[in-house]
């Protein structure tokens, strides 16, 4: 089966196009960024092809898939849209929903929760939409990332407020990045099948770290929302509600600060120099205090996360750090793993600095086993579309 993968953000389209019956194989791969501005780069590559790369005025979202359909063709991936037997997307936040074909109630679900995932869900039904109107006879499968996290028991998603509020407007903590955390389950599967407790570290323009016993999702640092948990790039994490009453006391509209929350906090509002990890971390080196301060109030949660879920676990078997910062970032790993050996775990130093794609890298007289490992979401939702589809027929 040939398997279309999309995962979409605020202006950028990604995609990983899958030959399932071929060993998995990634065939095809394409991304946009920028979209809706004047310029959004582009790149595609094909299976034993040159890597294409490029700039166009991309409206939206619609003009980005389009763009990337001409590729597949005149690069004779596909010959035609059939060709593409099945569409997954590494959907959000569809409240109740798990794993699902897409279709008008999905849509309508999305839609309501829409105000809570403002960055997300906006542009996925907008793609989907999008698909359909091309593709019309190609199944559509919505991977919601909250459906790794049913296993978490309610006294962790459920907050102490009146208790109508958790039952009927649905607010709890759903948990996010359940692709990569269900990633990160099954591969240690392959690699260390004795380790039962596993903290997972998704650390990248956003984060969150999860607790996995026996495969499965226990807890999660995301709450109802994707701003939530650790600070990432450009959103706060957690933040006292009630500091909103002090913000709208200076005279700024909730608007104002929902956007400033969202989008120029994490990272960048404390540091005030990137939301990238790396300029940051660059800023900090020079000398640059906030720098260094944001980079503090990062490491600190992701270990406040960890400590937590140690308690959680009864101890853990492996700390598995991935994304962005936890794959490339040695020094943050190192400020995350040091001062832990009261727990188990001794980081060899020597081997954190020489990450070369999946490597272990605790050291002599750890009972933890510390592993980098690069994730892969769009396998993951790849799988769970031809298990939904397979299962419907």
């Amino acid at each position: 089966m040939i398997v279309l993968v999309a995962n979409l953000g605020s202006t950028s389209f990604k995609y990983k196009l899958f030959d399932m019956s071929a060993g998995e194989a990634v065939i095809a791969q394409g991304a946009a960024d920028r979209i809706g501005r004047t310029a959004s780069d582009w790149t595609f590559t094909a299976a034993n092809k040159a890597p294409l790369a490029g700039s166009s005025a991309l409206a939206n979202h619609e003009a980005a898939i389009d763009l990337h359909l001409k590729l597949l063709f005149d690069n004779a991936v596909i010959r035609n849209l059939q060709d593409v037997e099945a569409i997954g997307f590494k959907a959000v936040h569809g409240g109740p929903l798990d794993v699902v074909r897409v279709d008008g109630h999905v849509l309508s679900v999305m839609e309501q929760f829409s105000d809570v995932a403002p960055a997300h869900n906006p542009p996925y039904i907008a793609a989907m939409r999008a698909f359909g109107r091309r593709m019309p006879q190609v199944p559509q499968v919505a991977a919601f990332e909250t459906a790794f996290h049913r296993t978490v028991p309610l006294r962790r998603q459920a907050y102490a407020i009146p208790h109508e509020w958790t039952e009927k407007l649905e607010i709890r903590r759903y948990g996010f990045h359940g692709a990569s955390h269900r990633y990160i389950a099954t591969r240690m599967a392959e690699i260390n099948p004795a380790a039962r407790k596993i903290i997972s570290c998704h650390l990248g323009g956003s984060c969150s770290v999860c607790a996995i016993m026996d495969g499965k999702s226990v807890a999660n640092s995301f709450g109802m929302t994707a701003q939530t948990g650790i600070p990432h790039a450009t959103r706060t994490g957690d933040f006292d509600a009630f500091a909103i009453v002090k913000l709208l006391q200076t005279g700024l509209p909730l608007e104002t600060i929902w956007k400033m929350l969202g989008s120029q906090s994490g990272l960048l509002g404390a540091s005030g120099v990137s939301s990238d990890c790396r300029e940051v971390q660059q800023a900090a080196a020079a000398g640059n205090s906030r720098a260094r301060l944001a980079l503090d109030i990062f490491v600190e949660a992701v270990r406040h996360y960890i400590g937590a879920y140690l308690a959680v676990l009864n101890g853990a078997d492996a700390i598995v750090l991935t994304g962005g910062i936890g794959q490339h970032a040695a020094s943050i790993r190192k400020e995350i793993l040091s001062g832990m050996e009261y727990a188990g775990m001794v980081l060899d130093e020597s081997g954190n600095q020489n990450v070369r794609g999946e490597a272990r890298i605790d050291g002599a007289g750890s009972r933890v086993q510390l592993w980098v490992l690069p994730t892969n979401e769009e396998l993951i939702v790849a799988r769970q579309t031809v298990s939904v589809l397979q299962h419907a027929a």
